[in-house]
Parts: structure tokens; C-alpha cells; sequence
């Protein structure tokens, strides 16, 4: 089989569906939010999932060809290349096993068997393979000549080169493999010496589990511990029972002689195991790693996509106790409009001169809403807030403030206000937070942003590009005012990058805003391929033309135009309106060019709203009474809302300083996979206080009641 019929297979959808995706996100160089919206007659409507999964699967086939060429072309090179042996090559499509065929002729270090080889003893190793006890005693002495000193030195040089055989031969390193696939133990020990310094693996000081049985959240967390060096970390099997199967297989055509048995168990402990060993650790750690980032990128698309307040003036608070209360206010815009500090708390205590502060900023720039980070001080002053506002129409949340004080130091930040200090700018992205998630969210290394588990454990290239996917995706799904997005919105959009991104902006500065989408063919090395990709997910607001303001793609406007002549309204008329939309025959527009599936998409996007389709922001009330830890009780029931989703259960903010656990054993009655089966960041749910451990901060959480 080829790629293409690999990729088919393993995943389960038409050859067609694979060849045709393929050859637009690899040949034609589209992305794929570009291609999940805008080419679905091509693929037959396969999802930004799907698409993903192929193309990864066909990138890591053609390493795997690319590997496969440079084995072939290395036998080749050594003379020893055979038509069995290359169509062995070529039908092997499986990393370990290919790497297991090119063994015996991968070229070595020196080694104690090519020293033995050397010594002239090859033809007393093969007399250890094929010869009784006997024999190779009888054989010993012949041997003891030129650098072989004795007779030990003999049989231990014959015992070394078959060992190496025996480790070379793929059909023992598989039966080794499948064992430690299906018996393997992961072990964990304490490095005496940093004993106390290693408090928080003490779960894993001595730890013993079958490593089947081994979540990927355990895996990663001794994988820290070691890395570290707080643990010993190996992965081992029943030594006695693989080195019986062992001396089976070679046994199956007569008695194994004690030396090719001291062989194979010699070439199983020195050679093989080790080798077995990093390969089953490498891929548990890239299972690990993958199930991690599944759950970080699931995450993120949450967090990325959560409810926008919108344009409202704001106010907003980054709260502290000794270093006071950091104010700024923002216009509708998310345009930082002035700054200030209040002491509400201990030490100051300037309770009367905060409160004047605060009011006078609410009647000067009309404050519409107050966004509070949770961190220090943030429950104390939601109550202080709150007092002041009680019996208004001022709304007030609270706003994580994970990954803000990341941005406040971070160079983007200086240079959008190089004129403030970090605390200062950190209040900002709070309250930008609150007003758009998405467009302030992007600016910071999605690692930082505090979802997720394990992202610094995990191969960094992966998560990268798996969350750099996601970003792109959710900016596509929102889709992009082009004439008020920020640089680092655009980075993001399908196509564009930082540099046409950077082109944008100094456009859009230079010549005021975009008339029309068409518009963009006119910034610096925006061409006709980018528009293509790009134009689709930006919208312009107010312009010359109202299709620019849907995900309807320009090149279905003639389309769009024809229909509405059809209808005798103008094509702006069938923006949004499904009513409409409903009573066209779709058939009738059908072309050669242009399917019905193709109709169908264009249909659904132009029945679109034009509205932000993330929803309102909710808010959640905290109990009043419960501020710290110290607060609670077992048996209390709470409203709390959801901050981070892992593979063994959801945090939740319940408005105290740490957050609680509800395991995933605790979050339904009824059996749960996946905590993402239940429950969605920023969700709102009711919880119940199981346990409370005031030394370690940690609360216990249910959510079946």
C-alpha cells in the first residue's frame, strides 16, 4: 500500500476523501480552517479533526519513507542489499521494526563482538549456534591462538558475537517487545539523598504499578520526578520468564548447549532489555505526551472561545493588599483611557479614599462593568466592589488572572504601553480579558495561560504546533474585523503570519480603514494565494460591500449576486436572513464547476449572523461568607466555576484562594472517561465540600450529590 492508502485504511475514511485532502493542504499549500470551511465538496465535508489526523499521519509516513530510503540506500552501499531483504524494506511501514531490520547492518562502535570477530572467532560462534555442549568443547582449543589467549578467552569472545546475533535477530526483539508491551513494570524509587527536599512525589518514593495500567498523568509526573532528580525511574519485566521464551524459540529445532543459553541470556540483560526499555519508556512518554496535549489544546479552544462582555466601558482591578490596588479604566474599545491606585485593605486601610476613587472613575468615563483579578486580594476586594455598586446596573466578575503577569513583562506588552509598569499593564489585560478573551489571549504563550497538566513536561515542538492549530482554528471560527484586529489576532488568521500580519496593520495605519476585502490584494506580499486562504475569515463592518461582513468567501460572490438578482433583493437582503434562504432551490444553481455541496456551504455561511456567535458572559456568584480555605466545611454545597480540565478531574474556583478537586471518580453518578464528557472550562456547576487539608491547601470536591 502507499501513503495514501495507509492513511485510508488506519483512519477509516474513502481513498478520495484522503487523496483530495492531501492534495490541498500538501500539493496546493492550503491551510486547514480553509479547507474544513471552504473545500468541503472536495473532502466530503470532513472536519478540522479529521484533517488534522490525516495530514500528521501522512507527514509522519513520509519520515518513515524518508528513513526507509536511507536504510536502503546504507545496505546497498555495504554490498549487501538482496531483492528479499528490499522488499522486506519496503513493505515495513512500522518505526521499531524497520529500525529492527536495519540492525545487523546499522554500522557500530566497536563493539566486544567485533573484537571477537576480530580475534578470528566468528566460526566458533557459529559452532555455538548449531552444535551441542560437546561439539564446542571439542572446538574450544582450535581456537586458542594469535590474540586469544585461552580458552576462556575463546568461548567468551564466540559467547559475545552470538549475543550480538541473538539481539539482531527482529523476531527475538519482538517477542521482547510484546512482553514488555503486556507485562512491563513501571518502578519509582527515591533518591535517598534529596529525600526531603522531594516532599511532593512522595506518592512515587517507592512506586510499582503495571505499566499498562499507568495513566498518562502518573507517567508524566514521575517522568518530572526523575527529570528533576528527586526518582529512579525504570520500566522492567519478569527477567527468568523472557529469557525462558527466549531459549524456546531457539530450541524448537533441537537442545540449546549452555553456552548459546548463557548467550541469549547475556545478549537479553546487556543488549536487548536496555534497547526494549528506552523504546517502551520513548513510547509511553509520546502516548503521554499526546494525551496531555489533548487535553491542553481542549482546553484552550474553551478558554479561546469563551463569551466575550463586548463593548462596554470598563473598569478594571488587579487587587493586592501591601501594594495596593491597581485601577485602569477602558472604553468600549478595550483603549486604555487612565490609571490609579486604591488601598482598601490591611496594612492602609484608606477604605473612605478608595471609595471616592472609585466613584469618581465610574461618574467620569460612565463604567459599565468591573473586572476583578482573582489572585491575592481578589475576593476581598469583589466585596469592597460590590458594596459600592449594590443597586446599580454596573455588572461585576471576577477574571483569571493566570498568564498576566507573563504578559506584563513580556516585550509585546512593553511595546503596546512602553509608558507603564507591569502593574499597571497587567490590570489592563484583565479587564482586555473580560472584554474579549480571544483578542488579548493570544498574546501570551498559550503554556502560560494555566489549563491544561504537564505542559512543560511534554515535547515541546508537538505542543507547540498543536496549540498553534487550535489558536488558528478558533480565530477562524470567530472570524476577524479586519479593520480593528490587532497584529497578533492576524498572525493568526488562516494564511496570513507575523510579517503580512505586520504589513496589515501598517496598511490599515497608513491608508485608514478597509472598504472591501478585495482591498487587501494592495498590501505588500498579500497575493492572490493568501487572499484566497485569508479572506474568508475577515469580516469589514460598514463597508462597500455587505458580503464582506460574512463568512461567505469572495469567490462565491458571483454566486451569492446571481441568486439574489433571482430573488429581486439586493445580495446584502440574504445576509442572515434563514427565512429567505429557506425558499431557494438549490439545484438550480448547481454548475459544473460549482457542486451542490459547494451550494449548500455557500447557503449555510450566508445564513450566518453577522453577531459574535460566542454568546454573553455569565457570571458566577461566590457565597459570601466563604473567602478563604479556613471558611469551609465538609458537606458545604457551593456554586464554583470550572478553571482547568485534567485527564483526572476538573479544578474549580469556589472563591477561596485555591482552587478544589473534583476527581473524576466524583463527577457523575455513572462511570466517566473523560472529565471533558461532563464538564467545559468556565462552566458553572454545584459542588459539595468532600475534604478539606488546610496543611497542604488541597480541597476535595464532588459533584455527585
Amino acid at each position: 500500500m502507499n501513503k495514501l492508502e495507509i492513511v485510508s485504511s488506519e483512519l477509516n475514511l474513502p481513498l478520495h476523501k484522503v487523496e483530495n485532502s492531501i492534495k490541498l493542504l500538501i500539493d496546493d499549500g492550503a491551510t486547514i480552517p480553509f479547507v474544513s470551511r471552504y473545500r468541503k465538496e472536495a473532502t466530503g465535508g470532513l472536519d478540522e479533526v479529521q484533517l488534522e489526523s490525516i495530514l500528521l499521519r501522512y507527514q509522519k509516513l513520509a519520515d518513515l519513507e524518508k528513513r526507509r530510503e536511507a536504510i536502503i540506500s546504507s545496505i546497498t552501499e555495504q554490498g549487501a542489499m538482496t531483492p528479499e531483504l528490499k522488499n522486506k524494506i519496503d513493505a515495513c511501514y512500522d518505526q521499531s521494526k524497520l529500525e529492527d531490520i536495519y540492525l545487523p547492518y546499522k554500522p557500530k562502535r566497536r563493539t566486544r563482538a567485533t573484537i571477537a570477530k576480530e580475534k578470528g572467532l566468528e566460526p566458533l560462534a557459529y559452532i555455538v549456534m548449531l552444535k551441542n555442549d560437546s561439539e564446542v568443547e571439542n572446538a574450544i582449543s582450535r581456537f586458542v591462538k594469535g590474540d586469544v589467549d585461552s580458552e576462556k578467552d575463546a568461548i567468551d569472545g564466540a559467547v559475545d558475537i552470538v549475543a550480538e546475533w541473538v539481539s539482531e535477530n527482529e523476531k527475538i526483539r519482538d517477542i521482547v517487545r510484546s512482553f514488555y508491551e503486556r507485562n512491563a513494570t513501571l518502578t519509582s524509587k527515591v533518591v535517598k539523598k534529596k529525600e526531603q527536599d522531594a516532599t511532593k512525589y512522595s506518592g512515587y518514593f517507592d512506586y510499582s504499578e503495571p505499566l499498562k495500567r499507568v495513566t498518562p498523568n502518573r507517567y508524566l509526573a514521575v517522568c518530572r520526578g526523575e527529570n528533576e532528580g528527586f526518582l529512579k525511574v525504570s520500566i522492567k519485566v519478569d527477567d527468568e520468564i523472557v529469557n525462558e521464551r527466549l531459549i524456546g524459540f531457539y530450541e524448537k529445532n533441537g537442545r540449546a548447549n549452555i553456552y548459546k543459553k548463557r548467550a541469549i541470556k547475556d545478549s537479553f540483560s546487556r543488549l536487548i532489555s536496555p534497547s526494549i526499555e528506552n523504546e517502551t519508556r520513548s513510547k509511553t512518554k509520546e502516548l503521554s505526551d499526546d494525551k496531555a496535549i489533548n487535553i491542553f489544546t481542549a482546553n484552550l479552544r474553551q478558554l479561546l472561545l469563551a463569551s466575550p462582555l463586548g463593548g462596554k466601558s470598563l473598569l478594571a482591578i488587579d487587587p493586592g493588599f501591601r501594594t495596593g490596588c491597581k485601577i485602569v479604566c477602558l472604553d468600549k474599545y478595550g483603549d486604555f483611557v487612565c490609571n490609579d491606585t486604591m488601598y482598601p485593605h490591611a496594612p492602609q486601610n484608606s477604605y473612605d479614599e478608595s471609595k471616592r476613587k472609585i466613584e469618581t472613575l465610574i461618574k467620569k468615563y460612565n463604567i459599565e462593568a468591573v473586572a476583578i483579578g482573582d489572585g491575592t486580594a481578589g475576593r476581598e476586594t469583589e466585596s469592597f466592589i460590590s458594596e459600592l455598586i449594590a443597586g446599580s446596573d454596573i455588572k461585576l466578575f471576577m477574571v483569571s488572572e493566570d498568564g498576566a503577569s507573563i504578559y506584563s513583562a513580556s516585550a509585546v506588552a512593553r511595546e503596546e504601553f512602553p509608558d507603564y509598569d507591569v502593574t499597571v499593564r497587567g490590570a489592563i489585560s484583565i479587564g482586555r480579558r473580560l472584554i474579549d478573551p480571544m483578542a488579548e489571549l493570544v498574546k501570551i504563550d498559550p503554556k502560560s495561560i494555566g489549563v491544561g497538566e504537564y505542559q512543560h513536561d511534554v515535547e515541546q515542538a508537538k505542543l507547540k504546533n498543536a496549540l498553534s492549530i487550535v489558536v488558528e482554528s478558533c480565530v477562524s471560527n470567530i472570524g476577524v474585523n479586519l479593520n480593528t484586529a490587532s497584529y497578533h489576532v492576524l498572525t493568526y488568521v488562516s494564511g496570513i503570519g507575523k510579517t503580512l500580519a505586520k504589513n496589515i496593520t501598517e496598511y490599515r495605519s497608513k491608508t485608514g480603514h478597509f472598504k472591501n476585502r478585495k482591498e487587501l490584494l494592495k498590501v505588500p506580499r498579500l497575493g492572490a494565494k493568501v487572499y484566497e486562504q485569508a479572506a474568508g475569515f475577515l469580516r469589514i463592518a460598514d463597508g462597500s460591500n455587505p458580503l464582506d461582513n460574512s463568512s461567505v468567501h469572495p469567490e462565491s460572490y458571483d454566486i451569492v449576486n446571481k441568486i439574489a438578482q433571482d430573488l429581486g433583493v439586493k445580495s446584502g437582503d440574504l445576509v442572515g436572513n434563514k427565512t429567505l434562504i429557506a425558499t431557494i432551490d438549490t439545484a438550480k444553481y448547481v454548475t459544473e464547476g460549482t457542486g451542490l455541496v459547494s451550494i449548500k456551504e455557500i447557503l449555510n455561511e450566508l445564513s450566518k449572523p453577522t453577531v459574535d456567535p460566542r454568546g454573553e458572559v455569565t457570571q458566577v456568584e461566590f457565597a459570601a461568607d466563604v473567602k478563604t480555605i479556613n471558611d469551609l466545611t465538609e458537606g458545604r454545597e457551593l456554586d464554583g466555576i470550572v478553571t482547568n480540565i485534567t485527564s483526572f478531574g476538573a479544578f474549580v474556583d469556589i472563591g477561596v484562594k485555591q482552587d478544589g478537586l473534583v476527581h473524576i471518580s466524583n463527577m457523575a453518578n455513572k462511570f466517566v472517561s473523560s472529565p471533558l464528557d461532563i464538564v467545559s472550562l468556565h462552566q458553572k456547576v454545584r459542588v459539595k465540600v468532600l475534604e478539606i487539608d488546610q496543611i497542604r491547601g488541597r480541597i476535595g470536591l464532588t459533584m455527585k450529590f
